[in-house]
């Protein structure tokens, strides 16, 4: 499974051949650099790791400057590694572009931060149906969670009960979306369907095609 890193610009909508209009994400693709490439023989499992978008070397630790310099490229924002992909031809700080791995009619999973909605209770979070009537006297019941726990026995709320708290801002996957159209002069690719996280969150984008392949 091949991939690479990218940036969420917004949606769109674009039409197909028979004239129907399809949404569409766009999202921005720069070429990624190669920063380590690990194997089976010296790490204990086979990936490459890729890093993309330009950081302030100020803002980056020593540890990390040495590996972008030793990788021979600027200091970078998201590191990530791809798992079991080794591509042909390539070593450490050369450059993997969209067109080497994308083309319309991929088929993708990716990968971003949900949008946060903050602290909020158990009917927007959850989907609860609250009370949903005000019978025998109940005041202001429509949104409550009800009850939580047991009495005497086991005296206790269980893990894992679902109440109010915070919402979103966690890693998300939407598997099996497609490329509907590669715009190779702007780093532009348009994929059917929602991606994760708001205008501007970044976004990790693997090929699912080249692995079935």
């Amino acid at each position: 499974m091949s991939g690479l890193i990218g940036k969420k610009v917004g949606m769109t909508s674009i039409f197909d051949d028979l004239g129907r209009s399809i949404p569409v994400t766009v999202i921005e693709v720069e070429p990624c650099v190669i920063t380590q490439i690990k194997t089976d023989e010296k790490d204990g499992y086979t990936a490459v790791q890729i890093a993309a978008f330009d950081k302030k070397p100020a803002r980056v630790s020593k540890a990390m400057k040495g590996h972008f310099s030793k990788a021979g490229t600027e200091p970078k924002k998201l590191v990530r590694e791809i798992r079991n992909y080794l591509p042909e031809g390539l070593d450490v700080g050369d450059e993997l572009n969209m067109d080497d791995v994308f083309k319309a009619g991929d088929i993708i999973d990716v990968v971003g931060l949900s949008k946060g909605t903050g602290f909020t209770g158990v009917v927007k979070r959850h989907n609860f149906s609250g009370v949903g009537d005000r019978t025998h006297g109940q005041h202001n019941r429509e949104r409550a969670p009800g009850s939580i726990g047991q009495s005497s026995d086991p005296s206790k709320v269980f893990k894992g009960m679902r109440m109010a708290g915070r919402s979103g801002n966690k890693r998300t996957k939407i598997k099996n979306l497609s490329v509907a159209k590669t715009l190779p002069d702007s780093n532009i690719i348009l994929v059917t369907g929602s991606v994760p996280g708001p205008k501007g969150g970044y976004v990790e984008i693997y090929n699912k095609t080249q692995s079935i392949a």
